[in-house]
């Protein structure tokens, strides 16, 4: 995202006060456009980070990341898992309903054994039930969905190698 439009809009407006105020204001005025320059862009991230922030409230478990890449912010969005389709319960929901991410109806689904600590075990359940989930159709989403975060981070480095500097983390 080009943020130059919005700081030279900024400045054109600097210099508009300015010229009401006398030669004096708009000498002024141009002394401080190179300083004034990093804090808007500054301010203008921030205001960006916090639209981020309240996106990724609503998109939960998706997500929407601010990264700068050189001095341009750059927005990255993870959607959500795609709900699965919930079918009637069988077995103690042991098969998995098909209608996740990259899964067709004909999808082939493996078994397997997963011994938890009993207090994961119970955050599990609470997880799943306050969504309105099987315990496996939950486990299913936050497996996939860790999957594809781990996917995701093995793209963001092989892009990260064209020699851009690059920053991440968290940012309030």
């Amino acid at each position: 995202m080009d943020l130059h439009p919005y700081v030279d809009s900024i400045h054109r407006q600097l210099e508009v006060a300015a010229a009401s105020g006398g030669e004096e204001a708009r000498a002024l005025a141009e002394r401080l456009a190179a300083p004034l320059d990093a804090a808007i862009r500054l301010a203008i991230q921030e205001a960006l980070v916090a639209a981020a922030e309240e996106i990724t409230l609503e998109l939960a478990p998706g997500s929407v990341e601010l990264r700068l890449r050189g001095r341009d912010p750059e927005f990255v969005v993870t959607l959500p898992p795609a709900e699965p389709v919930e079918e009637e319960p069988s077995e103690a929901d042991d098969v998995p309903s098909a209608g996740w991410r990259g899964e067709g109806d004909d999808a082939a689904v493996a078994r397997i054994n997963l011994r938890l600590p009993d207090r994961l075990k119970s955050r599990i359940e609470q997880a799943a039930g306050r969504e309105g989930l099987s315990v496996n159709a939950w486990l299913v989403r936050a497996t996939a969905a860790a999957v594809e975060r781990t996917d995701a981070a093995g793209l963001r480095r092989t892009r990260s190698a064209r020699g851009a500097q690059r920053y991440t983390g968290w940012a309030r």
